[in-house]
């Protein structure tokens, strides 16, 4: 697999939710509102979703956010649409500042508060959860979720980390929702 073959998998999830929602008028729902089955492709957070200046934008800063969730499983290969994208930070102050820097740069207009171990966040094209460590996952510990992070190459030039494969699966079965549950399987299968 070359090094930039999990960007642009991504690249091509984003053209499909784009032309899947091409007709779809606004719900009035957004990524917070979505159900434990469907996710948040069943919301308006899907209507535009484009995660790629904000992942630029963190590159740009320094942030050594990883990427979690679905978009995470998209780049492992997962065939399921999302319409969020959440990181996991380490909660240090040299991180902090990092990503008020990309947010403040992807016009986020309300800075939330990152001494908090989930927080919400929202940028032209994207919204999601930055999470840290501290956040409860069950009995997994995330920590080495930050250091064993792999990495693809976007071909505009910048690198996009990820949670590796089985700490991914990982946290899917630590949370348990029937969508993280579904998705694990699919991770699974896509490993053989």
């Amino acid at each position: 697999m070359s090094r930039t073959d999990a960007a642009l998998r991504l690249r091509q999830a984003i053209a499909r939710t784009e032309e899947a929602t091409r007709e779809r008028a606004p719900l009035g729902r957004h990524p917070d509102d979505a159900d434990d089955v469907l996710g948040t492709f069943a919301t308006d957070g899907a209507l535009g979703f484009d995660p790629f200046p904000f992942l630029r934008v963190l590159h740009e800063a320094g942030s050594r956010a990883v990427v979690i969730g679905q978009v995470a499983g998209i780049l492992h290969g997962s065939a399921e649409l999302t319409g969020d994208l959440d990181l996991l930070w380490d909660g240090t102050p040299h991180e902090a500042d990092a990503l008020r820097d990309a947010l403040a740069r992807c016009g986020c207009k309300d800075l939330p508060d990152l001494r908090r171990e989930q927080v919400g966040y929202r940028v032209t094209g994207a919204e999601g959860d930055l999470c840290t460590p501290a956040l409860a996952w069950g009995d997994m510990d995330v920590t080495p979720c930050l250091t064993g992070a792999e990495t693809t190459y976007d071909p505009a030039g910048f690198a996009i980390r990820y949670a590796a494969l089985d700490d991914l699966v990982r946290m899917r079965r630590a949370l348990g929702r029937p969508k993280d549950l579904r998705r694990a399987e699919e991770l699974e299968r896509l490993r053989t």
